[in-house]
């Protein structure tokens, strides 16, 4: 979601908290579609691939796997996302729908190995789409969380998981990170004054249908886009934790229930809200996110 989106308040025709709104915008996704939902299955990462994605996050911070067999409407996802765009909706009204939540579950597999058996999903999610003709970047460097986020020995209390619904390149907007074992400061907390080695940061270019993750002490960023670049980068978020460490954020849910729709509208009012300190907020999206958040899910104003 970039500045403009936000400052701008939703058509005041759609009718937010309505499902068949949603429908009629991505008549391709479903939204709390129970038998589209009953039959949902995680990767099969094999057990060398799941040891290789430990080995990266315990060595450097990060995973980074080439497009997976996702089994979902990737490119649907990814429309529906331009049309949000297009109509104003903050993007984070993405996750309306079963399969951007289904997207995250498909990693099952591979946030247990990382988190433990009993993982908890946070509420914390985001989308972007990043439009290089409007100047738009990723959000600027900075640790998702700047200490505790790791236990004693290194693995993660909690993990954030990045996908790129199109392709993330230098010129569209890619990730870019300080690896763990290049970075002092790494599960110290912020160290005043330190600023990391220009030849330490490493870009993560990342094809459509991609998969990154990284513990939440990982210093990391979403570039600039080349300003003659003219296609977009859409990506989606999700954080979760372990469940052997307190709560990092309210409400938890757990990471094999979807939120029934009417959950769904009070968990992205809470996103708007949470993270307004990245962008510019109209008062008229302030009110809808409020509304939203505390469960009176009214049409935009």
């Amino acid at each position: 979601m970039q500045p403009a989106d936000l400052a701008r308040p939703p058509q005041p025709q759609l009718m937010l908290d309505d499902p068949a709104t949603w429908r009629r915008l991505a008549p391709a996704l479903h939204v709390q579609d129970t038998a589209f939902l009953s039959d949902q299955q995680p990767l099969a990462l094999d057990a060398d691939a799941l040891a290789q994605v430990q080995r990266a996050v315990r060595e450097d911070g990060y995973f980074h796997l080439p497009p997976q067999p996702w089994n979902l409407p990737t490119q649907a996802m990814a429309d529906a996302i331009r049309r949000l765009d297009a109509q104003g909706i903050p993007l984070p009204f993405a996750f309306v729908y079963d399969e951007f939540w289904l997207l995250f579950w498909r990693m099952h597999r591979v946030l247990e190995g990382l988190l433990g058996p009993a993982y908890l999903r946070l509420p914390d999610f985001w989308a972007w789409l990043i439009d290089p003709q409007r100047n738009d970047s990723g959000w600027r460097p900075h640790r998702d969380r700047s200490q505790g986020a790791l236990f004693d020995d290194g693995s993660p209390r909690a993990f954030t998981l990045w996908l790129p619904l199109t392709d993330a390149t230098p010129d569209t907007s890619c990730m870019y990170v300080v690896p763990a074992q290049r970075d002092p400061t790494y599960g110290k907390g912020r160290i005043e004054g330190w600023q990391p080695a220009l030849a330490d940061i490493r870009a993560l270019p990342a094809a459509a249908g991609s998969a990154l993750g990284w513990t939440q002490e990982l210093l990391h960023w979403g570039s600039s886009a080349r300003p003659r670049e003219t296609r977009v980068r859409i990506s989606v978020a999700m954080e979760f934790q372990s469940a052997q460490t307190p709560p990092f954020n309210q409400p938890l849910m757990a990471a094999d229930q979807l939120p029934a729709f009417a959950m769904r509208l009070q968990l992205i009012g809470k996103q708007i809200l949470q993270y307004r300190h990245m962008y510019p907020l109209s008062d008229a999206v302030a009110d809808l996110a409020q509304r939203l958040q505390a469960g009176l899910a009214a049409p935009a104003r």
